[in-house]
């Protein structure tokens, strides 16, 4: 058992009871959620799979993000409606992000952007992680699977 299969099991357990599709466009997690969610109950009748988008070209040309800063509110919220509609999935999950050591794009290390798109409806949350890079992304991870549950029994 790994550290999000708990999570993960609800999550399963919530989008098959409403019948359900999910998909994620992860930019700092680089795969991460897909992995943890490919992990779930029965992920091949819900899981529709995932965008690596970690670099911003791909963000703009796969994903359907405006051109400029990709570490934004903004950015974050077109990453999952782009991903939901490439992957015709009902829900979504996108993270995007810094990492660290350093800074990029006037956000501080561990700024994350997470949002969800659950039939139609956005929610964005900005958070502050502290730790080195692999901190940084594990906590981005199991941030962005509490706001999709959050989002599902919402």
């Amino acid at each position: 058992m790994t550290r999000h299969d708990d999570q993960v099991g609800r999550i399963a357990a919530l989008v098959k009871e409403r019948s359900l599709s999910v998909a994620c466009a992860e930019s700092l997690t680089a795969g991460g959620m897909a992995s943890a969610l490919a992990r779930g109950e029965n992920a091949a009748s819900w899981f529709r799979g995932a965008v690596v988008a970690y670099s911003s070209e791909v963000k703009f040309e796969v994903l359907g993000v405006e051109v400029g800063p990709v570490v934004t509110a903004p950015c974050a919220r077109q990453m999952a409606v782009g991903v939901a509609q490439q992957l015709r999935a009902d829900v979504s999950v996108a993270t995007t992000g810094v990492g660290g050591p350093d800074q990029e794009e006037g956000e501080p290390a561990g700024t994350v952007y997470i949002a969800t798109y659950i039939e139609g409806q956005i929610s964005v949350a900005r958070h502050q992680f502290d730790g080195g890079p692999s901190t940084v992304i594990e906590k981005a991870i199991g941030a962005a699977l509490t706001q999709l549950e959050s989002a599902l029994t919402g």
